[in-house]
């Protein structure tokens, strides 16, 4: 199984192999291939529905060829579910949201989520998600401990800064809100995810490792995402996207 992973914005190798370090050993099959990449544009930190449309056009444009390339299935390594909808139109193969599949996770686990976030530039990326659901009632809130997010910083292991101001907010959302679980709100927020579940009571979703997993499910099962809901175009005109 091979398994195209396709991060929002445009980085550097260093911090592509720091992406893919994030899946755990015990998670890893040796079946299943999973390839890192990213766009040669776009947006650089998502804070806004003008970067949101850049990434959409980038990552579009990064895995509209998956199906051709050998890939079984296309994973977008971001809250933003950039291009989700553009590509299971484009694509026959399964096409997974970290998003998407989180919040469809949580519908499982509880009554009421909770998302758990750096900053409020990234609320309209939870907020247009749970909206294209019609979950807006299984919300309970979104909640941030107003820190500018440093990707690299976040990816090479110095989170453990904001651990604390996590819990505290992840706290309040459970107490003060009614969240009986709890979604982290970067796929770059992995390293709270350990100490948080340790700390909480409730679940605590880890939205990269769930969007990848469920594609792995897709694939094994033959599953992929309607043609009704999402029709391929009569006319492909991918040679546009080249000039990006």
């Amino acid at each position: 199984m091979r398994i195209k992973m396709i991060l929002p914005v445009p980085m550097p190798d260093q911090a592509i192999d720091a992406f893919a370090a994030q899946i755990p050993p015990t998670l890893k099959r040796a079946d299943v291939q999973v390839d890192f990449c990213a766009p040669s544009g776009g947006g650089k930190i998502l804070d806004s529905y003008y970067e949101m449309t850049l990434a959409d056009a980038f990552v579009l444009k990064k895995g509209m060829a998956a199906e051709s390339e050998g890939y079984d299935a296309v994973c977008i390594n971001s809250m933003s579910d950039s291009a989700l909808n553009s590509l299971r139109s484009r694509l026959a193969i399964p096409v997974v949201g970290p998003a998407q599949a989180s919040f469809c996770y949580a519908l499982m686990l509880g009554e009421k989520f909770s998302v758990l976030t750096m900053w409020k530039q990234w609320f309209p990326l939870y907020k247009k998600a749970i909206k294209d659901l019609g979950i807006q009632q299984r919300l309970a809130s979104i909640r941030s401990i107003e820190v500018r997010p440093d990707a690299q910083e976040l990816l090479s292991g110095k989170e453990d800064t904001v651990f604390e101001l996590l819990e505290s907010e992840a706290r309040a959302a459970i107490e003060q809100d009614g969240a009986d679980s709890v979604i982290l709100g970067s796929t770059t927020m992995h390293q709270s995810h350990a100490y948080l579940a340790s700390k909480l009571e409730v679940p605590v979703l880890n939205p990269g490792l769930i969007a990848l997993k469920v594609c792995e499910n897709l694939v094994e099962l033959g599953i992929a995402h309607s043609k009704l809901a999402y029709p391929s175009p009569e006319l492909l005109s991918d040679d546009t996207l080249q000039f990006l």
